[in-house]
């Protein structure tokens, strides 16, 4: 891991605001999941999987993280929860409340949308981490 940060990517006081609002959205989501009515195991149960949109690396890094970026970042989730207020529907609201989670999650821990350089380059920053001295 390099000493200077990667570019492009958030530093200092700014890249904590952005984690910080990743927790603020996962919790709000949940909130917004339970007032649907949905059974609880079912949040915990599609929480991870918007990561299906990482099957792209399997081809290369710029189209995985074409297809990363894609259902991690708010739009879909966002057309979810639209297509779900549109129709009705509780199941597709919580559905998009989940997928807003993930994304809150991922962002509380430091996972950002990627570069395609490398699944570890991130706009939140470098997820490379330095070797630790084992004595």
């Amino acid at each position: 891991m390099s000493k200077t940060p990667l570019v492009g990517s958030v530093i200092g006081w700014p890249k904590l605001v952005l984690r910080l609002e990743g927790a603020v959205l996962f919790a709000a989501s949940i909130a917004a999941f339970a007032a649907q009515g949905q059974v609880w195991w079912l949040y915990p149960a599609l929480l991870f999987v918007p990561d299906i949109f990482m099957l792209g690396y399997l081809r290369n890094t710029k189209l995985g993280a074409i297809f990363y970026n894609l259902g991690h970042s708010y739009p879909l989730a966002a057309l979810v929860v639209v297509l779900g207020l549109a129709a009705s529907s509780p199941l597709a609201i919580a559905i998009g409340a989940i997928w807003f989670g993930h994304i809150g999650w991922d962002r509380a821990f430091g996972y950002g949308l990627k570069y395609a350089t490398s699944f570890k380059h991130t706009h939140l920053g470098d997820l490379e981490k330095p070797m630790q001295n084992k004595k």
